[in-house]
């Protein structure tokens, strides 16, 4: 064989690992895209949805609640179905059944409504708990870069979602139910860029197995695993209060639907570029309570100047909470891998952590739909925000110390 031939073989066998990592790269960031949006799509159009079903506000809020149930019940089974079926397959196989619901929920009536809402719940699920497990295994050493690309293609549809609703819905003249319908092509396109990864299913499969066979992880004795899985619920339950009823809040303050549903596009887009910082700077650092400390001093005040601050400075309070909330994120998913030693103790972790911690986030959308009801206000509501910032804290230092969760041999 020729030097030249021999050069050129070495290339191509080179330039093959490298085509692969984009390939999974571009396949994270589109599953990643689906991950916000169908559950972002809802708070701007709650008020309509409400209206049009002649249903309460804690009715209305349970809308918001029910993917967050599917997450808590579904999450810690999800590590052990993708060590059988391999995470790329399984993966693959929630997308699918995330556009069934999609679909399914922009039918009108009670009975699409909430089926495909809880569809799409367990569906989402599944990729919340095996993404951030595929990105320790794939990019052990870009975990922080990795983790903030993921974040950024998540929030950033999140908040597209958001702004574009109520133009969808009135605008176009689709009603609610077209404007979350369209989510739908979104994950349909996601669909076919995943399939390529199939065939590596079962060699992820069998890497993940192997880990197992080494170290056993107890998390549910572990204080740690504990502190993280109360930082992940936490940060979801303000995140997804604000999501479904700050539009309703700025309407009390005489925002129109319009207006209050761009402010919440421009909170998610606020917290975007900390999405992507955090977990890079996060992955520097030998512990993380400084970026704790940081994000408990943005969301307090922004909770606060949504209490008590002047209107006129609404969107100053907005983007505090929208860079409080980024950090806080940026955080809890950076501490899946920061306090494991490998892919399936990552996986283990993020199921334990969004299961437990997203049945703590379910309450917070319909307990603040019921505190509204009853109040007639939402300073009630908001106070029980500035409470949760302070136990975020609190969690949040013990989950940021540099220690790996509890390892029982």
């Amino acid at each position: 064989m020729s030097t030249s031939n021999q050069n050129s073989r070495m290339q191509h066998i080179q330039s093959e690992p490298r085509t692969a990592a984009w390939a999974v790269i571009i396949g994270i960031l589109f599953i990643a895209a689906n991950l916000r949006a169908p559950l972002t799509s809802v708070g701007p159009l709650i008020g309509l949805i409400r209206d049009h079903m002649h249903i309460s506000n804690t009715l209305a809020g349970m809308i918001t609640t029910l993917p967050l149930l599917a997450f808590a019940i579904f999450s810690p089974f999800v590590p052990r179905l993708g060590r059988k079926l391999g995470i790329e397959l399984m993966i693959l196989v929630s997308v699918v059944f995330l556009t069934i619901g999609i679909m399914l929920r922009s039918l009108s009536g009670m009975i699409p409504l909430y089926l495909g809402t809880a569809i799409l719940g367990l569906s989402i699920a599944v990729c919340n708990v095996l993404l951030p497990s595929l990105i320790k295994r794939e990019f052990p050493q870009r975990m922080g870069l990795m983790t903030g690309l993921y974040s950024i293609s998540m929030n950033l549809f999140g908040a597209a979602a958001s702004g574009i609703s109520v133009p969808l819905a009135t605008g176009l003249g689709l009603g609610w139910e077209g404007a979350l319908g369209v989510w739908g092509i979104l994950s349909f396109i996601s669909i076919l860029g995943w399939l390529p990864h199939l065939k590596r299913s079962t060699a992820g499969a069998v890497d993940t197995q192997s880990q197992v066979s080494g170290k056993h992880v107890n998390l549910w004795r572990s204080a740690l695993a504990w502190q993280v899985t109360m930082f992940m619920g936490l940060q979801s339950m303000v995140f997804y209060v604000i999501i479904a009823w700050l539009p309703e809040i700025l309407k009390q303050q005489g925002i129109s639907a319009d207006q209050s549903g761009l402010l919440l596009s421009v909170m998610q887009l606020a917290l975007l570029p900390f999405t992507f910082i955090v977990p890079v700077i996060a992955g520097r650092m030998r512990n993380q309570r400084l970026l704790v400390t940081f994000t408990f001093g943005l969301l307090l005040s922004g909770t606060l100047g949504l209490l008590y601050g002047s209107s006129g400075l609404i969107v100053l309070w907005i983007i505090i909470l929208g860079i409080g909330g980024g950090f806080a994120f940026g955080l809890a998913m950076m501490f899946f891998g920061l306090r494991t030693e490998n892919a399936h103790q990552a996986a283990e972790l993020s199921g334990m952590a969004q299961s437990v911690g997203y049945l703590l986030a379910a309450i917070g959308p319909t307990m603040f739909g019921y505190l509204h009801d009853i109040t007639g206000g939402w300073t009630l509501p908001l106070w029980i925000l500035v409470g949760a910032s302070v136990l975020l804290f609190i969690f949040g230092l013990g989950a940021g110390r540099d220690r790996y969760v509890i390892i029982d041999k």
